[in-house]
């Protein structure tokens, strides 16, 4: 991937969904320096915050970090099957974490008790 690519894509995704910087990164919980730095071409992010950062901006990873318009495979493939379990963990992972969260929390107060 071409950095500078990268970075304009970042950019341009960012302001089609009408988001700031610090809106963004507070989507993806990281600051908003590490968005500027992506930007102007300064740094990249992992795989992680690059999957997540597709998934906010509502882009496949191929016109995020290449430019290129995704296959007609994959948007047909897509079309049929909707989200698989994965694309939803990657959606709602922070969701499904949170009620994990709180129904530990329920049992823990449910038996102190």
């Amino acid at each position: 991937m071409t950095i500078m690519k990268f970075a304009t894509q970042v950019k341009k995704y960012r302001e089609q969904q009408h988001l700031s910087q610090e809106e963004l990164a507070d989507q993806l919980f990281i600051s908003r320096q590490a968005v500027s730095k992506w930007e102007n071409g300064d740094g990249t992010p992992d795989l992680e915050k690059l999957v997540a950062l597709a998934t906010i901006l509502n882009v496949s990873l191929d016109e995020l970090v290449l430019g290129q318009a995704p296959s007609s495979t994959i948007e047909k493939s897509s079309e049929k099957t909707g989200l698989t379990g994965w694309d939803f963990f990657a959606r709602y992972w922070w969701v499904i974490i949170a009620l994990i969260s709180i129904i530990g929390f329920w049992l823990t107060q449910l038996f102190r008790g």
